[in-house]
């Protein structure tokens, strides 16, 4: 296995809840390497973070492996079947923001 699948997958593995759902493959051609992952449903969230920071970040270091290897490494993170994009507007996510506040106020 090569160092960029190789570190991608413990680090994916380490982050979700279904760890045996997470599938990697590695192609090269022209343009460089590229390495796409698909992870169950459940753990999408997990895998891009915040305003997709977690995603970012994992990106961002397979670039810095590449660029050991004297490669491009590029990440593309499928959207898992049965899986969903809600697009929300600032407004529905602020009020989605202040519900979830209010949950754990009372807790």
């Amino acid at each position: 296995m090569t160092d960029d699948k190789a570190f991608l997958e413990y680090v994916v593995k380490a982050l979700v809840d279904n760890p045996n759902d997470v599938k990697i493959d590695r192609t090269v051609d022209e343009m460089g390497v590229l390495i796409t992952m698909t992870v169950n449903s459940a753990d999408m969230g997990k895998i891009i973070g915040r305003q997709g920071n977690t995603a970012k970040a994992i990106r961002t270091l397979l670039r810095v492996i590449g660029m050991k290897n004297n490669a491009r490494v590029n990440l593309k993170i499928n959207e898992p079947e049965g899986g969903s994009r809600v697009e929300t507007s600032p407004s529905e996510a602020s009020k989605t923001v202040d519900a979830a506040l209010d949950d754990l106020k009372g807790i």
